[in-house]
C-alpha cells in the first residue's frame, strides 16, 4: 500500500469511528451511567465485532449482500428495532440508585453481536474493504485495513466513553441524568435517518456526472462506491 493510500485510510478510519453514530452515542451514555471501567467489555466488543465483520466481508460476504438486497433490508430493520429498544431503555433510566439494572452497559458479546445489525458499521467496513484493499496483494492489504481500524478506532471510540464518564458526577445531580439519557435516546433514534432517509439512487444521481463526461473521464468503480457510502453517512 502506497503512503498516500495509507494516509487516506487513516483519515477515513478516524472520521468513520470518531464521528457520532450508534456505537459512540451508546458508549457516551454508558460512560455517564456506569463509568469507564464497567464499559470496557462494551468497548472491546465493538472493536472485535467490527474486526469479525471486516474479515467476513473480505472473504466474500460483501459480494453476497449485493446479490441479495433482501439481506441488507433485514439488517437495516433489525438494527433499527434494536436501536429503538436501546433508546427505550435509556428513557426508562431515571435514578441509578433505584434502578441498578439499567445502569449495566452492554456486555462484550452483546456489543460484538450488535455490530451485525449496526448500519454504520456495515457502511464503513464495506467502504474500507472496497476502497483500500488491493487485489494483487489482497491478504496484506486486508490486514492493514483491519489493523488501522483497530489501532486508530479503538482510542477514538474510547474517548466517547471517557467523555461520558467525566460527566458522570455532574449528571448524577437532580434530574440531569434523566435529561441526558433522554437526549441520547433521541440522538440514537435520529441516527437511523442515514439508513432509511437517503436512497441509493438519490446519492448516485448527486455524484454522477453527465453521460458525455463519463465517457471522456470514466470514474473507477471503487471511487463511486466510496462516494455513495459517504453520502449516506
Amino acid at each position: 500500500m502506497l503512503t498516500e493510500q495509507f494516509v487516506a485510510l487513516i483519515g477515513f478510519v478516524a472520521v468513520m469511528t470518531g464521528t457520532p453514530g450508534p456505537n459512540n452515542l451508546m458508549l457516551m451514555a454508558s460512560g455517564a451511567n456506569a463509568g469507564f471501567r464497567r464499559s470496557l467489555p462494551h468497548i472491546l466488543g465493538i472493536a472485535i465485532g467490527c474486526q469479525v465483520i471486516l474479515v467476513c466481508v473480505a472473504l466474500g460476504l460483501g459480494q453476497l449482500l449485493t446479490r441479495f438486497p433482501q439481506a441488507v433490508t433485514a439488517l437495516r430493520v433489525g438494527g433499527a428495532l434494536y436501536l429503538l429498544y436501546l433508546a427505550w431503555q435509556l428513557v426508562r433510566t431515571r435514578d441509578l440508585k433505584s434502578d441498578g439494572y439499567n445502569a449495566k452497559p452492554l456486555t462484550f458479546m452483546q456489543a460484538a453481536l450488535f455490530q451485525w445489525v449496526n448500519p454504520k458499521a456495515w457502511m464503513m467496513i464495506l467502504t474500507g474493504v472496497a476502497t483500500f484493499t488491493q487485489p494483487q496483494d489482497f491478504t496484506l492489504s486486508v490486514a492493514i485495513v483491519a489493523g488501522t481500524f483497530l489501532i486508530v478506532g479503538l482510542p477514538l471510540i474510547s474517548s466517547w466513553n471517557l467523555f461520558g464518564a467525566v460527566l458522570k458526577n455532574w449528571l448524577h445531580r437532580g434530574r440531569r441524568l434523566r435529561a441526558f439519557n433522554q437526549a441520547m435516546a433521541v440522538l440514537l433514534v435520529a441516527s437511523l435517518y442515514p439508513t432509511f432517509g437517503i436512497k441509493p439512487s438519490q446519492a448516485s444521481e448527486a455524484d454522477t456526472p453527465p453521460a458525455q463526461e463519463r465517457q471522456e473521464t470514466p470514474q473507477p468503480q471503487k471511487r463511486e462506491r466510496l462516494n455513495w457510502w459517504m453520502s449516506v453517512l
